[in-house]
């Protein structure tokens, strides 16, 4: 299956039909008849209604044969935790297939790092320890995954996944070798990891042009710089303490570097109009915003000259009796405000892929202990979704592209107020 549109688009298949055709393309990538097949098993057993979507349950639904469900099970523990197949060449086909369908719509313009957490009870599973995840919101026993999104106005896709491996585990020689950790894999910190993801999708020319992230990749100028070195583009959260420069009404830089915070108190409520930027399930979404232009305050060495002017973007939440939350942005200082919001709070997108894998396709649910297991987990995952995704598109076809456009630009403009 080289061509993904004329699969697409043949209304003669059912979704049966082209979810087999999809899985045999992907048996292309696995190769080997007997990965191919597991590979089968395990998808369509993350895809079905089952409330639990490990393995021993999937292997017995899948077996014909009652006695030999123990021996079916072993095989599907075999394919997952221990056979080897590309991860990276399974990912990349899945993706592939969604953003063909996806970009029928719109364009691929966001790329969204963030990271979920999967809880667990014990201290065997590779990567877990006591760490914070937003998933829980709170220090929590568990694993840490780093993830890529890709996103345009309507959809959504994972297309690459690592797991956090914290110094606890990346200087323990008796951990790794018992979750069979790579020798090649080091302790690196989760920018350090976004990054990767991110230089591995620009050289397999995965469309998009923005990347966003929150306050945890944000601060970090080393992940910044990173970005801007791979060509994108950026809109990321940082801390109210974050340190900047700001431009005087002559292009100067004035003064001594100040906090986000402090500078967005100085501005004063006229400098804020408020943006809708999306339909929530509550009501429109909402909230003023400020947009200044400054320079990072970072120690790297170079003079202050000669870094790039960048946008802070100061958000006032409608509930709230101060600005409070904080962006540094790239985006071209002649795009539209109005953009700049749309396009920073894209960010969502992330948080309702992270639910939708967890709670339909059993991103979580794996008990395996092995670091290559849990990657071939995720990488299973992903190529379901991609098919959701896919689906979704297919059913729900785009509109002509000048009506979509100018309903964007209606909605949009009637949503720009000022503050005062």
């Amino acid at each position: 299956m080289d061509d993904f549109q004329t699969l697409q688009d043949c209304q003669s298949l059912t979704t049966e039909e082209r979810l087999e055709a999809y899985l045999d393309g992907l048996g292309e990538v696995l190769r080997h008849q007997k990965k191919r097949a597991n590979f089968a098993v395990y998808a369509l057993g993350l895809m079905g209604s089952a409330d639990r979507k490990s393995m021993e349950p999937i292997a017995v639904q899948h077996c014909p044969h009652p006695e030999k469900a123990s021996a079916a099970h072993q095989q599907l523990l075999h394919f997952v935790s221990t056979s080897h197949w590309d991860d990276h060449e399974v990912r990349l086909f899945s993706a592939r297939y969604a953003i063909e369908a996806m970009s029928r719509r719109s364009p691929v313009q966001t790329w969204i790092i963030d990271d979920t957490g999967f809880l667990k009870k014990g201290r065997h599973s590779v990567g877990v320890q006591r760490q914070y995840t937003g998933s829980a919101g709170k220090v929590a026993n568990c694993q840490v995954g780093v993830s890529l999104v890709v996103a345009n106005r309507e959809s959504h896709m994972p297309v690459d996944f690592e797991l956090y491996l914290p110094e606890s585990w990346a200087n323990d020689s008796k951990r790794r070798k018992e979750a069979k950790i790579p020798a090649e894999t080091v302790f690196r910190t989760k920018p350090q990891i976004a990054l990767d993801l991110i230089e591995r999708a620009r050289k397999d020319q995965l469309p998009g042009q923005v990347v966003l992230a929150d306050s945890a990749y944000g601060d970090s100028s080393e992940f910044r710089a990173g970005i801007r070195m791979l060509g994108l583009d950026y809109a990321v959260g940082i801390h109210r303490s974050t340190k900047v420069y700001a431009f005087d009404e002559h292009g100067q830089i004035e003064g001594e570097a100040t906090s986000a915070q402090q500078l967005a108190t100085g501005l004063g409520e006229s400098a804020f109009r408020r943006f809708t930027w999306r339909e929530g399930t509550v009501g429109k979404l909402f909230a003023r915003f400020a947009f200044v232009r400054v320079v990072a305050a970072h120690d790297d060495g170079s003079a202050l000259a000669s870094r790039e002017p960048l946008w802070l973007i100061v958000e006032w939440p409608s509930n709230e009796a101060a600005p409070s939350k904080f962006s540094l942005a790239t985006l071209p200082e002649t795009m539209a405000k109005r953009e700049m919001v749309r396009i920073l709070k894209e960010r969502y997108r992330t948080e309702k892929a992270y639910e939708e894998m967890k709670s339909g396709l059993g991103l979580d649910h794996f008990e395996g202990r092995r670091f290559g297991g849990w990657h071939h987990h995720i990488s299973t995952v992903i190529a379901c979704y991609a098919f959701v995704v896919a689906e979704r598109v297919r059913s729900f076809p785009p509109e002509p592209v000048d009506q979509g456009r100018k309903a964007y630009d209606d909605e949009e403009e009637g949503s720009f107020e000022s503050a005062a």
